[in-house]
């Protein structure tokens, strides 16, 4: 039988989701808790990779369990209890075995906090700038992204992908009292790819980089172009949507 997991967490403290050697991640500790309460190894599969300092409102993951000796109710409670503070599950529910975390997710979507003012409260929560910028041009810019579909200059070099292509459909700044909010929803994403599109639009921002040469650095295909990726600590995992 296969449950999903629907989960957030502060990722702090982590390397990232995937489980690693050098390091503590959300997904080890997850598999470490369900394995104590079922009393035999489960592995469990995230609905895609996080790096080391994000974080996750919205996440899924899942796992196949032959025998479950709870109520998925009971079992939410329970897992929750034996899971550190920075890591909490919503529900655990039954989906058909077929059902994947990774390759059934829909779209999935990136929040990236930027905030103009220094907070204590919000270290490792966001990036904390406090230099002028044109948010109007980052709001222009922002919105040609849908109109790509090769995102090879926002992604990690030497990553192991097949394509580079992505299917944005929403790519906007929202501003509050605090500072941005730069949303980006997406049927996929490259590595460091959101990381190094908000480095580069803050180029736009400081008025080093015009609308016509962001297009150009998209065009060009080429990492070495844009801009460099904002620290990880604003970036947030802030929705996946399945067709359960």
């Amino acid at each position: 039988m296969r449950y999903f997991i629907h989960l957030s967490y502060c990722g702090t403290k982590y390397h990232g989701w995937q489980r690693q050697l050098n390091g503590i991640t959300v997904q080890e500790q997850l598999e470490h808790c369900i394995s104590s309460m079922l009393r035999k190894e489960v592995e469990v599969l995230g609905c895609g990779r996080t790096d080391t300092g994000v974080h996750a409102k919205d996440y899924y993951a899942h796992m196949d369990v032959d025998d479950f000796p709870f109520t998925e109710e009971d079992f939410t409670h329970k897992l929750n209890r034996f899971l550190p503070p920075d890591i909490s599950v919503f529900k655990v529910f039954k989906v058909a075995d077929n059902l994947h975390a990774r390759f059934d997710a829909q779209w999935r979507e990136y929040e990236y906090c930027l905030l103009f003012k220094k907070d204590p409260f919000q270290i490792e929560r966001a990036y904390q700038y406090m230099f002028p910028l044109n948010v109007e041009k980052m709001k222009e810019a922002a919105a040609l992204l849908p109109t790509f579909k090769n995102f090879e200059c926002f992604s990690k070099v030497n990553t192991d992908v097949a394509h580079f292509l992505c299917d944005v459909q929403l790519a906007v700044f929202e501003e509050n009292e605090k500072g941005l909010i730069f949303r980006i929803r997406a049927n996929r994403f490259l590595r460091n790819m959101v990381r190094a599109i908000v480095g580069t639009l803050i180029e736009v921002g400081k008025e080093t980089v015009t609308i016509e040469e962001f297009k150009k650095i998209i065009e060009s295909r080429d990492r070495g172009k844009a801009g460099i990726s904002v620290p990880a600590h604003g970036l947030y995992l802030s929705k996946v949507e399945y067709n359960f």
